[in-house]
């Protein structure tokens, strides 16, 4: 594996790490996101809820805000579909309980993924109608390449909000009110623009509190708008949108609110999960812990299972709802160890020099491969689309890496799919399945153009070297100021000099390792290395590392530990 490493100015590192009275350390990772700047570095490392944008300048939702308001004073029919991954849920969440708090009881439906597929289609607009005919039909975290869908709903005298961030591919529909910045860009718009539909919502919610509190509305003036920042950092974490601007304030706070939450549901989900919130909750607990049992009853069951849970004050009802998504979590986690397997085996002999992948299975589960495409792209470091069976239809998902837009890849080979949508790092396709090979090298083709086309190579970004004495509780503490790690602020990979193995490193479930390194003083400092049991590090010479940190949290303590990703002898690359 390459590591890269590009040097900042030292200089310029020292005055920033002495104008905001950081480390040298924090202020290169500052650096290395774009931001150099004292003022908005400031305020990257100090995200603060009052810096939240005007949610009236998103175009279209002032509007909305009106229409519901004309809901709320004629005890209007209100129709909610959201999507089924965590975004969707936690968007239908945040909207159905906030409209319930004032007074309304809307019927919220979810698409039935295997027999109504994603997002707004007639099916789950037609299941939708079976509660009765609503006055507004409220669409979240899909809908913007919908306007036949929407055309129907307005046939019926149906009035339709959509809040969505999908890219639209087409001119996008105009007989709803659209809230979507990525459609309807603005002006100074940077902190917003990049908001997934759980933030989107919050928005509206936070517009329509606002309206309502000047007109001194009893229930509003008692609703702690911030008491929803737990669902809305879910929803921002897992959908892998960038977590700066406003989603980073969203993040920051919303896993403190989610770390005292008292929903039933998320504590039962948490409990099944086995998190400890006393420890304090991380961007990977949400990302590998709650966010796949959400995922899972929408990919294998029927995620309004999910909503429920997110909804019910029941305490018995959240236990059983969580551990049979719990169960249902396991199922996926086998099914989808088989497709992965079976998924590198195909890139082993089939498609090793390929540039982008395109693998398709008929035995695969279309819910299930967008975390196989994730776990694909990540081992090969190449933009992959995995696809299930569907009929005549190859269906899926792809996931990106960085350097390369899946978006604007799948417009360069839209002429060969029958749908496609989604954001740069994660897409969900479908096609007839006798396109696939001509799917297949034009996506391939597309990106050996692109100019980031050398990116496939894989490597570790390094983003700054240290000593070994560096590695310290006292720097942990240092790092927490650049928290959450995420989308467009990756967690640090640091290069480590200075470090020896004085014993064997200790080999487990035969696949991963933990260990001991010293640095010159002979402090000791445990690791532990994820897969790499095939690859120990050798006992005696001076080694370079390339590692993350963590908490290992044991026995009611907290310790340093570092989370080896490569290693190489010191001398052995120029660093």
């Amino acid at each position: 594996m390459r590591w890269n490493y590009t040097p900042v100015q030292a200089a310029s590192v020292a005055d920033l790490a002495r104008s905001l009275n950081t480390t040298p350390v924090v202020a290169e990772l500052l650096m290395r996101n774009g931001l150099g700047e004292s003022g908005a570095a400031g305020l990257f490392l100090q995200p603060a809820l009052a810096t939240l944008g005007d949610p009236f300048l998103l175009t279209n939702l002032a509007a909305a805000t009106e229409r519901l308001l004309v809901a709320l004073r004629h005890g209007q029919r209100i129709a909610v579909l959201g999507d089924y991954d965590v975004d969707g849920v936690c968007s239908t969440a945040i909207l159905v309980g906030f409209l319930r708090r004032l007074g309304l009881n809307p019927h919220y439906v979810v698409p039935r993924r295997a027999e109504e597929g994603y997002g707004l289609t007639r099916s789950s607009i037609d299941r939708a109608l079976e509660a009765g005919k609503p006055d507004l039909f409220i669409a979240l975290d899909c809908g913007t390449n919908s306007k036949d869908e929407v055309a129907y709903l307005r046939q019926l005298g149906i009035d339709v909000i959509i809040v969505d961030h999908h890219r639209s591919k087409e001119p996008p529909v105009f007989d709803a009110l659209l809230i979507n910045p990525h459609v309807h860009p603005c002006d100074d718009d940077g902190a917003w623009r990049y908001l997934c539909t759980v933030g989107l919502v919050f928005k509206l919610a936070h517009g329509l509190l606002k309206r309502l509190r000047a007109d001194n509305h009893p229930v509003a003036l008692s609703i702690v708008l911030k008491e929803y920042l737990d669902l809305v950092a879910m929803g921002t974490i897992a959908d892998l949108v960038p977590l700066a601007g406003e989603n980073r304030i969203f993040a920051r706070h919303g896993l403190r609110v989610l770390s005292d939450t008292r929903r039933p549901g998320l504590l039962a989900l948490m409990q099944v999960a086995g998190l400890k919130r006393e420890q304090g909750l991380v961007p990977s607990d949400i990302s590998f812990r709650i966010g796949p049992r959400i995922n899972a009853s929408g990919r294998l069951a029927d995620a309004s299972l999910s909503v429920d849970l997110l909804l019910s004050e029941d305490w018995a009802f959240c236990d059983n709802v969580a551990r049979q998504l719990d169960d249902l979590n396991k199922e996926r986690q086998d099914i989808e160890r088989l497709i992965t397997e079976r998924a590198e085996r195909y890139v082993e002999e089939n498609f090793s020099e390929a540039a982008g992948l395109v693998l398709f299975d008929e035995d695969w589960h279309p819910g299930v491969v967008g975390i196989v495409a994730g776990r694909i792209s990540r081992k090969y470091h190449r933009p992959t689309i995995v696809l299930g069976n569907e009929g005549d239809l190859a269906k899926g998902s792809g996931r990106g890496i960085n350097g390369f837009n899946l978006v604007e890849i799948l417009a360069g080979c839209a002429g060969c799919l029958d749908s496609w949508g989604g954001h740069p790092m994660a897409v969900g396709v479908s096609l007839k399945k006798t396109r696939l090979d001509e799917f297949r090298a034009q996506f391939d083709e597309v990106i050996r153009q692109s100019r980031e086309g050398a990116a496939v190579e894989p490597g570790v970004e390094l983003s700054g070297w240290l000593d070994a004495t560096q590695l310290t509780e006292q720097l942990m503490g240092e790092l927490e100021q650049m928290q959450p790690f995420g989308m467009g602020n990756p967690e640090p990979i640091f290069g480590v000099h200075g470090v020896r193995l004085k014993n064997r490193p200790d080999v487990f479930k035969e696949q991963h390792f933990r260990f001991v390194a010293e640095d010159a003083g002979g402090r000791r400092i445990s690791g532990v290395a994820w897969k790499m049991a095939d690859r120990l590090p050798p006992v005696g010479p001076a080694l370079e590392l390339a590692v993350q940190l963590n908490w290992n949290h044991f026995g009611g303590r907290k310790m340093l530990q570092i989370e080896l990703l490569d290693w190489r002898l010191a001398g052995a690359a120029g660093s």
